[in-house]
């Protein structure tokens, strides 16, 4: 039996309850814990967010292992500097005892300054160096990944390149706690996307395909628009719906709106959380990233809902339509108050009707 501490949920074994953050706060995150082992969990596994690392909210508490997966620019608002950022990232290696393992993404370029310090047992994983576990991608089509994953083929329902260094990662780390190889394969096959990552709907009438995925920094959106340029159709366009959230880190804002634009044949500008900021003055800061030369292929839409439906529209057959930032999240929050939204249901009711 296993807990989850994520930020999309907490899990006791099958049993799914809601969270206000990626990381709890020291009283109700010992709570949660001691829940796991009262029901029966022989593991939990977490996400440590900096903001908690920063905040010592997983102090007292002594890892087993602890797992960097990469690492770009966000939060800026908070750790004002990008080494700041990373410092606090690294504490959590840092404090790790001699008889944890730590397991790190060589392919990040701050990956090993993650093992600098640490008195634990250290592993890496890599799709493009030699590692102590690696993976090639064989295959990445909208069915799944092929990968050649530690030397064995392995077929998987997860999309996008992105993907099979979490289906690594994954495999890694349960080899590591002493797992059988080939049981841990054939769990992984039949893993379906979390919500709000990478997750499609499509319209068989349309030939149209939507994804909604949580990309929310300038890497990511341009991670998944990459995934997407290579599984899209001969003659497909990739549309893009994306915005950035108020009273946040405002240096990531331009970032994001290249980022899209770079990948994109059309981009709608759109809001995200806009908070207690104007939805508008948002859109200024984003337009300041689109390059000139691509001004054309650009829209703005600060109502989220007509942005999506917006996209739908312009859609022809073999296209996909990208809506990112918010993945999994079921408000929007203005002014202080959130209002009910899911960008996965607008993105339906949209192919449904046009």
């Amino acid at each position: 039996k296993v807990g989850l501490l994520s930020t999309i949920e907490n899990r006791i074994g099958d049993r799914s309850l809601p969270t206000a953050h990626t990381t709890l706060f020291p009283v109700e995150l010992q709570a949660r814990l001691a829940e796991m082992v009262e029901s029966g969990c022989s593991y939990a596994f977490m996400e440590v967010s900096s903001h908690a690392l920063d905040q010592q909210r997983t102090a007292g508490l002594e890892f087993a292992g602890a797992v960097f997966t990469n690492i770009s620019h966000d939060h800026l608002d908070y750790h004002r500097t990008f080494k700041d950022y990373i410092f606090a990232k690294k504490k959590l290696f840092d404090h790790l005892p001699a008889e944890a393992f730590a397991l790190t993404n060589l392919d990040d370029k701050r990956g090993a300054v993650m093992l600098q310090n640490t008195l634990a047992r250290t592993y890496t994983y890599s799709l493009r160096r030699k590692a102590d576990f690696k993976a090639r991608i064989l295959e990445s089509e909208l069915s799944g990944l092929h990968l050649e994953l530690d030397g064995r083929d392995f077929y998987g329902r997860l999309v996008g390149d992105f993907n099979a260094y979490n289906l690594l990662a994954a495999y890694a780390v349960a080899v590591l706690l002493g797992q059988d190889r080939m049981e841990v394969l054939a769990a992984l096959s039949g893993l379906p996307a979390a919500p709000g990552r990478f997750e499609a709907v499509v319209s068989q009438e349309r030939s149209v395909m939507g994804v909604v995925d949580y990309a929310h920094t300038p890497d990511a959106v341009e991670k998944v628009l990459q995934s997407l340029t290579r599984i899209r159709s001969a003659n497909g366009r990739i549309i893009t719906v994306v915005g950035c959230g108020g009273d946040r880190d405002r240096s990531k804002r331009p970032l994001m709106a290249r980022a899209a634009t770079d990948y994109s044949d059309r981009v709608i500008l759109t809001s995200d959380n806009p908070r207690s900021e104007d939805p508008e003055a948002i859109l200024d800061e984003m337009e300041k990233g689109v390059p000139a030369p691509a001004k054309q292929k650009v829209l703005r839409i600060s109502d989220r809902r007509e942005a999506i439906r917006a996209a739908v529209l312009m859609a022809q057959a073999g296209d996909l339509i990208l809506v990112a930032g918010k993945g999994h999240e079921k408000y929007q929050e203005i002014k202080g108050v959130r209002y009910p939204f899911d960008d996965l249901e607008e993105l339906k009711k949209c192919l449904t009707v046009n």
